[in-house]
């Protein structure tokens, strides 16, 4: 095993620039990921039979689900591999996948045109996308909370929040400027391909800069003196984590997936709002989430990880509910429930990366993260909408009014647990007196890749 240093991140504007990096992947994710869900009418059009328009739609959100079900064992191979040959590997293989998938479903032929061939490369593009969305989110965190100096890993957490935001803000302005300029007939014949090579092209730009990015010292020490990582030494050593950590995320993901899915959909189907309103108002909360988050995170570096993490659950269990079925006043007062909602859930994001990173051993992290971030993240996430779609419908919003209230309180006992677990050996770089090079430095130092 070789290794070269390289200056990536010795003057604050290489660190920056190394920082966006990172977190740029997030933002095309959730990007992609928000324009196959906007666009599934008419990729329902083009790539499956038409004779039944229902039959095709429900075809494009099986489609969709399939990318959900490739979130694990992208979590899982993702995660290994990042233990093993380096986060900077799977950091490069994960924005490969989802920048492939996003342009084959750009350049894909009809259904018209080669038949059922088209809908089987659809499922296949969807898949190496779901295994890219399981994948980037424990090698990208891993490798900002071994970067980020001691004082700022909840800053550096909370700009991985904001590229989650901005990447679905960005979708949603794209698809609204393209219908504006080219109409809807356009849009239905070709221009609903432009986001999806839009996504393509940023996937490519972000590949040829990631390829310049170096390992952190942490994985390299790791790496020369730690134990072989493996998915049975982690269950084995650590499995008490492992489940502390999906409980938590199961608690963290029925929230904000209730405060960016299933409020929107609610303020339609169940309190009338019109659509165009619904969309206003989502797009105004995500704009003001993004612009707390920062903050939120400077001052998280301040106070500390539990009084965010309490603020956050108590804005859930108590306020959450009576914010979400008070949104039937109009426009105005639905951004002021979405924005409520989605400041408790900037809290609680702002944290995240901090506290699952500190769970688990340099060695072991990425898969740490990875295993119960995207099993937990993707039953919890595809259930919850339509739990709270079946209960709205049998007049029982009360049950999932409560089901809100248990799961922050399962976030915020699993996260003070979480918090508590973390070990010496499970700490970041320079926590616990450990010697760092990052540590006496204004900016964590970065090595070349690790090759066996």
């Amino acid at each position: 095993m070789t290794t070269h240093a390289v200056p990536t991140a010795s003057t604050p504007r290489r660190r920056a620039r190394t920082v966006a990096t990172t977190v740029a992947g997030n933002f095309i994710e959730y990007f992609d990921w928000l324009i196959f869900g906007l666009y599934a009418p008419l990729l329902a059009q083009h790539f499956f039979p038409s004779a039944d328009p229902l039959t095709a739609l429900l075809a494009v959100f099986v489609a969709y689900a399939t990318g959900m079900l490739f979130r694990p064992l992208g979590g899982i191979l993702m995660g290994s591999l990042a233990d093993r040959r380096g986060r900077r590997l799977a950091l490069l293989l994960s924005i490969s996948l989802m920048g492939g998938g996003s342009l084959v479903i750009g350049l894909l032929p009809t259904y018209a045109s080669i038949g059922m061939a088209a809908p089987v490369l659809l499922f296949l593009a969807r898949a190496a996308q779901g295994l890219s969305a399981g994948g980037e989110w424990p090698a990208a965190v891993s490798y900002l909370m071994e970067l980020a100096p001691r004082n700022r890993r909840c800053l550096f957490g909370s700009i991985f929040a904001v590229s989650s935001a901005a990447g679905g803000l960005a979708a949603s302005a794209l698809g609204m400027a393209l219908s504006a300029t080219v109409g809807s007939q356009a849009m239905a014949d070709w221009a609903w391909r432009v986001p999806f090579l839009a996504g393509a092209a940023l996937s490519a730009v972000l590949l040829v800069l990631r390829r310049q990015l170096g390992e952190s010292e942490a994985f390299v020490r790791a790496r020369r003196s730690g134990p072989r990582p493996s998915l049975r030494r982690l269950w084995h050593d650590h499995r008490g984590a492992v489940v502390v950590a999906a409980l938590f995320v199961v608690g963290v993901t029925v929230q904000t997936t209730t405060w960016t899915t299933v409020a929107p959909a609610l303020a339609q189907s169940r309190f009338g709002l019109p659509a165009d309103a619904v969309y206003a108002a989502v797009t105004a909360s995500i704009a003001l989430s993004i612009v707390v988050l920062i903050p939120l995170g400077l001052l998280a570096d301040r106070v500390g990880v539990l009084p965010m993490l309490v603020v956050s659950v108590l804005g859930f269990a108590v306020a959450g509910p009576f914010v979400l079925n008070g949104m039937s006043g109009g426009p105005g007062r639905l951004v002021l429930c979405l924005s409520t909602g989605l400041f408790f859930m900037s809290c609680l994001t702002s944290v995240l990366p901090k506290i699952m990173a500190s769970m688990f051993p340099t060695h072991l992290r990425a898969s740490g993260i990875g295993l119960p971030h995207a099993v937990a993240s993707s039953l919890a996430g595809g259930l919850t909408p339509a739990l709270a779609t079946w209960l709205a419908g049998h007049d029982r919003l009360g049950w999932y009014l409560g089901l809100l209230t248990v799961t922050a309180l399962l976030a915020g006992v699993a996260g003070v647990r979480a918090v508590r677990r973390a070990r010496p050996d499970g700490e970041l770089p320079e926590e616990h007196g450990a010697s760092a090079p990052e540590a006496t430095s204004p900016a964590p130092a970065l090595v070349g890749s690790v090759r066996g």
